[in-house]
């Protein structure tokens, strides 16, 4: 069923418990390098505080595993997000605790404040009833913007919910669920889906979901390897999963059989080694050869490619076409994000990766739907149920 969305609540003279997915890159100097995701949850954070509400904001950074790590602290952010806001955001010592309730019971309306880390308490990954029932004490109404841990059952985007009166969708989940549910709906045809990476072993569930909605699906990155060895075509010392050959051919089988094309490169870029100066150059399909790695489409492949994209009505894009951390082996995934750019598609990109690659050319403002979600977008469009949105309250619409 739908789910309430954050206008179908009163806010007003509320306490809102908001999670959102501030789990940016800090940089050496220990300020946000980063902040495309504190920007992506403003339209909520605005929403609550104009309307008179009283902003308690959560999230995670990093992985502190359960302990206080003082370099994942979130002041940083708040910070960064008090500039952004051009007024203060509270950065609290911890997320739950007496001092806590205490600073939240003085808080008015307009005011926000952001809690310290909630991954600094191991009842968070655990879902802890008792840690859930604290967060959510915090709180009156509950907002989830936090797509990118909509996959995650976790105390802070599922347990709260069975405490509040009411559990809504922000505007970045609103649109993550809109974006990537057209595409497994209603996507305008030709349908065109364009996935790298490095392995193909985290993206078969999605190859198979998608397989029956695309009209094609463009493969580069080093899982392109795993399949062009599947056919028996030489990779030299290119990345492969050998263990996931036959499904790999099984992969492929299954395209033909359903008519629709799924491409490979026919031109790659390969090194020495996959490292910045290494001796590199440029080779047919089947030029591989032994103590060369693919890190790179080539241009044939490109062209090819970009022919296909630029037919497409609807676009996904998850993975890099190359090693593209290192520039001189970007310049696939920089001429297909252009493509993509130019097109006159709906196009949508997701995947850390990808995301990165998107904010590095300078893309970003040219793409329909740039999803902050990787794990959460690729099991959303593998069909799975995300715990986040079903914990959310249904709002009895059709």
């Amino acid at each position: 069923m739908p789910k309430l969305f954050i206008e179908d609540l009163d806010v007003r003279e509320k306490r809102v418990l908001m999670r959102v997915d501030f789990n940016v890159p800090l940089g050496a100097d220990g300020r946000v390098a980063d902040d495309s995701r504190i920007r992506a949850s403003i339209p909520s954070i605005r929403y609550v505080v104009e309307h008179g509400g009283t902003l308690i904001l959560m999230s995670h950074l990093g992985r502190p595993e359960g302990k206080v790590v003082p370099s994942l602290s979130l002041k940083p952010v708040s910070r960064r997000l008090s500039e952004i806001l051009g007024r203060p955001v509270s950065q609290l010592g911890d997320c739950v605790g007496a001092e806590v309730e205490k600073f939240v019971s003085g808080m008015k309306a307009g005011d926000s404040a952001l809690l310290e880390n909630v991954r600094f308490h191991p009842e968070e990954e655990k879902n802890d009833a008792a840690f859930s029932k604290a967060l959510a004490s915090l709180g009156e109404l509950y907002v989830n913007d936090a797509f990118g841990t909509a996959h995650r059952a976790h105390a802070s985007t599922v347990g709260v919910t069975r405490y509040v009166a009411k559990a809504a969708a922000g505007y970045l989940m609103r649109d993550e669920i809109r974006y990537l549910g057209d595409l497994l709906t209603s996507p305008r045809r030709p349908f065109v889906v364009i996935l790298g990476g490095a392995k193909i072993s985290t993206k078969i569930a999605v190859i198979e979901n998608l397989m029956e909605k695309a009209d094609d699906l463009l493969i580069g990155g080093a899982m392109s390897y795993t399949l062009l060895k599947a056919q028996g075509v030489p990779v030299g010392s290119s990345l492969v999963e050998t263990d996931k050959l036959a499904l790999a051919s099984s992969l492929i089988r299954e395209a033909a059989a359903q008519g629709k094309e799924l491409m490979l490169p026919v031109d790659h870029l390969i090194a020495k080694k996959v490292e910045s100066g290494s001796e590199a150059k440029l080779v047919g399909r089947d030029g591989i050869g032994d103590g060369w790695i693919g890190v790179d489409i080539g241009p044939r492949t490109v062209s090819l490619y970009g022919e296909k994209i630029a037919a497409a009505q609807t676009i996904f894009w998850n993975g890099p076409m190359g090693v593209c951390e290192i520039d001189e082996f970007a310049k696939g995934t920089e001429a297909i994000a252009r493509k993509i750019a130019d097109s006159d598609a709906v196009s949508v990109v997701g995947g850390g990766d990808s995301v990165t690659a998107i904010n590095k050319f300078g893309l970003a403002d040219r793409i329909t739907h740039v999803s902050t979600g990787g794990g959460a977008s690729l099991e959303f469009l593998e069909g799975k149920q995300l715990p986040g949105i079903a914990a959310l309250t249904d709002s009895g619409k059709d």
